[in-house]
């Protein structure tokens, strides 16, 4: 209870004769706002409620014994009235209890239609309990008593009934909801309005993932706002609702979705498959590799050993890169990263390596001069001053053809090292021409003879004589 003030107002009318001092004293009343679901209480000095209020003010709660004194200053102790008035919003409604006691009368209004009426004079305190159903949206309470003769007593109060048997009636969908999504943090920050039902228990929200189905709620809060830190950084659309729930277990409709797009942190899959392989006609070194799932582009590291820094060569939306920076013969090792369209880079795959092959093929040999001897031929050459010489190849065979459009029809007869520039040719000496040329091959498998089709040919003829050459 609150306790009951008197506010007056005082207007004095001073007049002096004779020194003779007058002043006379009105009680007026100020105007009093109560905020809901606060009681307005207003004092009468009757029992029907007329002319001005004695006093005004506000009550949170009616519960009231005066016993047989005055319930205010300058009220009667008998024969005055109390009057309480409240308009508050009752959300979804619902079934209700009313629970009114007094000595002597009270009655109870909503919406200015009696439900309670215990209205005459008693010796003890009467009481009365009412069940019934308050509509949905603003309604509004009046309380009166009286007290006619002897003590003084008043007690009201209303509250849903919760329980499920009884209680049916969903809460109202709660308003005001909105999202709002943090990139940098990558939570989403829900907030709505308090919903106006007294047996309100609290709140439920919803996520759903973009084309699915909301199904169990995410959390049941009694507050008015909620932040998701759950949410997967994986670039995807989820949808939120909210729903309001009673004490006696009715949900309410759901508000309206409201959709967030999560920021992209989910790197995408290392690629698999990463190989290399020469490339020299294009110039450089070709790495290749499998797609990768959500991949945009990827990336080319390079470094000069496996374990060395990588530092990133190129990029392409292919499945494949030529490194035309790669240097001929030297040895590189690589590793590639797949990237997605926010820019989220894998792990780097593997280490693989490779080595751009020479494409030059060597000079022609020179010098070549073909003896003949008693076992056949003493072939002897120029030394090659290709740098990375790795091997001669000695043809030899026969001129085919017309005089003056003769060719040389010649097959690979020996392989010598590089250090070498003479060859025993052995055969049947038996006065026969032939044919001699020296192919030079590096040591990336480039031959002079084969990649340009040209040869310095050398012909000779055996000697005749019929002998067997030396050492067989």
């Amino acid at each position: 209870m609150t306790p009951a003030r008197i506010a007056t107002a005082a207007a004095l009318a001073v007049a002096t004769a004779a020194g003779l001092l007058t002043a006379t004293a009105t009680t007026a009343n100020a105007a009093v706002t109560c905020t809901s679901p606060v009681f307005k209480r207003q004092f009468y000095g009757n029992t029907t409620f007329s002319g001005t209020p004695k006093k005004t003010d506000c009550d949170s709660k009616i519960s009231e014994n005066w016993g047989t004194g005055a319930p205010a200053i300058g009220l009667p102790k008998n024969y005055f009235g109390v009057r309480w008035t409240v308009t508050r919003d009752f959300g979804s409604g619902g079934p209700f209890t009313f629970t009114a006691a007094a000595q002597d009368g009270i009655r109870v209004y909503v919406d200015g239609v009696r439900k309670i009426s215990l209205w005459t004079n008693v010796s003890t305190t009467q009481n009365k309990t009412l069940n019934l159903t308050i509509p949905s949206g603003k309604h509004t309470l009046r309380i009166d008593y009286v007290n006619w003769t002897g003590a003084a007593n008043v007690s009201f109060a209303y509250a849903p009934r919760t329980s499920a048997t009884v209680d049916t009636v969903k809460p109202l969908v709660p308003t005001g909801f909105s999202v709002a999504y943090d990139k940098t943090t990558g939570k989403a920050e829900l907030i709505w309005l308090k919903n106006k039902e007294m047996d309100l228990r609290g709140y439920r929200v919803y996520r759903r993932a973009e084309g699915a189905a909301f199904a169990e709620p995410l959390v049941t809060t009694t507050g008015t706002s909620y932040t998701d830190a759950t949410l997967p950084v994986t670039g995807e659309t989820y949808h939120y609702e909210v729903r309001a729930l009673d004490l006696a277990g009715n949900e309410s409709t759901g508000t309206a979705d409201r959709a967030v797009t999560t920021v992209d942190r989910v790197a995408p899959g290392v690629p698999q498959g990463v190989d290399v392989t020469d490339a020299s006609e294009a110039g450089g070194i070709r790495v290749g590799w499998a797609a990768v799932t959500g991949a945009s582009s990827y990336r080319v590291h390079r470094a000069a050993s496996a374990d060395g820094t990588y530092t990133q060569v190129g990029t392409t939306d292919q499945l494949s890169y030529r490194d035309a920076t790669a240097e001929v013969g030297v040895t590189y090792h690589y590793r590639v990263t797949a990237v997605d369209a926010a820019g989220n880079e894998s792990t780097p795959s593997a280490s693989v390596s490779g080595r751009r092959r020479d494409d030059t093929p060597p000079s022609a040999v020179t010098g070549l001069t073909a003896t003949p001897t008693e076992y056949g031929f003493e072939l002897k050459w120029d030394a090659n001053p290709t740098p990375d010489l790795a091997r001669y190849v000695v043809y030899g065979g026969e001129l085919v053809g017309d005089e003056g459009e003769k060719m040389c029809y010649a097959g690979e007869v020996e392989w010598l090292s590089a250090d070498t520039t003479s060859y025993e040719y052995q055969t049947v000496p038996d006065g026969e021409e032939r044919c001699f040329f020296i192919d030079a091959v590096d040591d990336d498998w480039n031959s002079h003879y084969k990649w340009t089709g040209e040869a310095n040919v050398v012909v000779a003829t055996e000697l005749n004589t019929l002998s067997e050459p030396t050492g067989q």
